[in-house]
């Protein structure tokens, strides 16, 4: 299991272990957010997901994807973040 960058713009340097990861590029959020749904579905109940994404409504959409699949949003350092898998 990689371990991945720690940091972020609140200056948190806890470095996260990942369970897995999806670079999605320049991907529209509304594809993003309709193709995260299968890349969480191999992952345990406490793992993390780091995802990136260069969408600017990424920051915005991400917060309230994780609200309504009650996903925990560890950390958002655009392009980056990580995600923990429900039930955790």
């Amino acid at each position: 299991m990689p371990e991945n960058e720690p940091g972020n713009s609140t200056g948190d340097t806890e470095v996260l272990p990942v369970a897995a990861e999806w670079n999605a590029g320049h991907m529209g959020c509304g594809e993003v957010i309709i193709l995260l749904r299968n890349k969480f579905q191999p992952l345990q109940p406490g793992e993390v997901f780091k995802l990136t994404t260069y969408d600017l409504g990424a920051h915005e959409d991400l917060p309230a994807w994780c609200r309504l699949t009650r996903r925990r949003l560890l950390r958002a350092d655009h392009p980056d973040y990580w995600i923990e898998q429900k039930g955790g």
